[in-house]
């Protein structure tokens, strides 16, 4: 610990073993485990990964809530069908209260304190590190078991703010077949091992497409090797989604609660074993 230290790491420019970058829920704000779901590139499926999740979870009888940490792209609202509403600023006191769904679920994002949801957020990365920050601090999370933080693709400010700022007790890395999707994945695995997260596996989405008449899996997007890539670094694929119109319906109409997705039971497990 460096010499007449103050405890302000947030504000300190030593390096010492004892420094803390976490931010702190707010008094009466109540998150027991932080779920990190992560991807190296874009476009492969973490805001519907981290719905259902939260949806299953749910479900299980857990209370979720999830955190919409892609400030320029969020889409989390209109998976859930609450696009149009807004957060509001608890009576008296200096914090917003998350849009809640139908099935009890805590939300926040960006869209929600947009005049209008098709507004662009124009920021630079360290002004929207801060917003996401506030996500945590500044919100009243009641009661919550589980929070999945929906992040935006890469390894820049965001993702490195949620891990140094946020309690996180483990990610999920979300996937698609492609072979180029190899080293986008291994980055994302490094960063979380150079970061000391645990990894509890890897989610692989659009697989395959099912033959409505046969059954056949058809592999759009060539054969998979997330099998490989998980064995070479000792990590469980917990799910392989298949592309299904069926869901694709239910996200373009904001039910994303009414989806019925098996794929996920064992990652959602996997979750939920951090509770026991």
């Amino acid at each position: 610990m460096a010499e007449n230290c103050d405890h302000n790491c947030g504000g300190c420019s030593k390096s010492c073993e004892q420094r803390d970058l976490r931010a702190h829920l707010r008094e009466g704000s109540s998150v027991k485990k932080v779920i990190g779901i992560v991807s190296g590139k874009g476009g492969v499926g973490k805001s519907l990964v981290t719905s259902l999740l939260a949806c299953k979870v749910n479900k299980d009888g857990f209370r979720s809530a999830i955190l919409d940490a892609d400030i320029t792209g969020p889409s989390i609202p209109e998976s859930f069908g609450v696009g149009d509403q807004r957060a509001t600023a608890k009576e008296n006191e200096d914090c917003l209260i998350p849009v809640t769904t139908d099935s009890g679920i805590q939300l926040m994002s960006m869209n929600f304190l947009l005049q209008n949801e098709s507004d662009p957020v124009i920021w630079r990365g360290p002004v929207i590190g801060g917003a996401v920050k506030q996500f945590w601090t500044d919100v009243e999370w009641k009661d919550v078991d589980f929070m999945f933080v929906d992040m935006p693709p890469g390894t820049g400010d965001v993702p490195l703010t949620v891990f140094q700022s946020l309690p996180v007790d483990g990610i999920i890395v979300v996937s698609s077949p492609q072979q180029l999707v190899r080293v986008i994945v291994e980055k994302a695995v490094k960063m979380a091992n150079m970061m000391n997260i645990p990894i509890l596996g890897i989610v692989e989405n659009m697989s395959y497409v099912k033959c409505p008449d046969c059954g056949k899996e058809i592999t759009v997007f060539g054969k998979s090797n997330i099998q490989a890539i998980a064995d070479s670094y000792g990590i469980p694929v917990l799910a392989r989604i298949p592309m299904e119109e069926s869901t694709s319906a239910a996200i373009d109409a904001g039910d994303v609660e009414g989806v019925d997705c098996p794929y996920l039971e064992e990652a959602a497990k996997k979750v939920e074993s951090l509770l026991k």
